[in-house]
């Protein structure tokens, strides 16, 4: 997170400081000839004032996550997810209205656990470094597979423990409130499930060296895939899926609860005996489409019914 700082800071965030909270008489120029308009104004919270970076940190993770949210989950909604589904006898009514309201007001107060962590990478307590000459071009390769494969294991067995009876119903529940989800339950999480989750990913750069521009990308980079394993999609037969934990792997996971509890890939899952390989009879919507034929809105082939003009 000191990398959207460092962008900002200089753009937009100096400005507003030194508007909302300015120190007066004092300019950045040392030269004594320039005329008052050449004169910045300056805050009294200067780039490293820690109040400044927790409200600068606040703003920007919550700008940033929901911005990401709405603009992905819409594109995933509108142009992969099978809106069929929607008739699927177990997809509630006003769903998506739903899911919407749970992640954004999740969004904040995962935002306020998670500072701590952004607050201590920005003033240089984590492992986190600028030039790629210190490690090397092959550690970047290294440590995007390190920082995938920690963020497995360790989001597999935090998942799977919140499926333990003794916390399900606390924690993790309202996420299966969604059977058949959408991409908009992707941040539909009770806050304190949505946190747990994420620690991962935070983590990692406390115990492993990780340049900084390559961990903005990988993190804004799990966000999206965790809206994508949720668009629904039942496609199967692919080799990729032995290996990928695809969103056919993640719908079987909210229909049937004790299965599939991986992020990226399957390899825990089939070692640890949780594993259930999507398969085209499993496909919700098969269910869907016999709503629709019972409603007439497809013909036995699930072929859309076409209304005569006037009715």
């Amino acid at each position: 997170m000191d990398v959207a700082l460092e962008l900002l800071d200089p753009l937009i965030l100096d400005k507003a400081y030194a508007w909302a909270l300015p120190y007066p008489g004092v300019s950045n120029s040392s030269d004594p000839i320039l005329s008052a308009a050449d004169t910045v104004p300056t805050s009294l919270w200067p780039r490293d004032n820690i109040y400044r970076q927790i409200i600068s940190l606040l703003a920007i993770t919550q700008f940033g996550a929901t911005s990401l949210y709405l603009v992905f989950s819409a594109l995933s909604y509108y142009f992969i997810f099978d809106r069929r589904l929607e008739y699927h006898p177990r997809f509630l009514q006003n769903q998506v209205r739903q899911e919407i309201k749970s992640s954004l007001s999740a969004v904040p107060v995962i935002n306020i656990l998670t500072l701590p962590f952004f607050l201590a990478e920005v003033r240089g307590k984590s492992l986190l470094y600028s030039n790629v000459s210190d490690y090397g071009w092959p550690w970047m390769l290294i440590s995007s597979i390190l920082y995938m494969a920690f963020n497995d294991i360790g989001i597999y067995w935090i998942h799977r423990l919140e499926h333990h009876p003794s916390v399900y119903k606390y924690i993790h529940k309202p996420h299966h409130k969604w059977i058949v989800p959408t991409p908009w339950a992707a941040l539909a999480f009770h806050p304190l499930d949505g946190y747990v989750q994420s620690l991962p990913y935070h983590v990692f750069v406390f115990i492993c060296p990780m340049q900084r521009y390559l961990y903005m990308a990988l993190f804004m980079a799990v966000q999206i895939w965790t809206i994508l394993i949720h668009d629904g999609d039942m496609i199967t037969g692919h080799w990729t899926e032995k290996f990928i934990n695809s969103p056919a792997h993640h719908t079987l996971h909210h229909m049937y609860f004790t299965v599939n509890y991986g992020q990226y890939f399957t390899w825990a899952d089939n070692y640890f005996g949780s594993h259930r390989a999507p398969e085209p009879s499993l496909d919700p919507l098969h269910d869907a489409i016999k709503v629709m034929r019972a409603k007439g809105l497809v013909d036995e082939q699930g072929n859309p019914i076409k209304k005569p003009k006037g009715e």
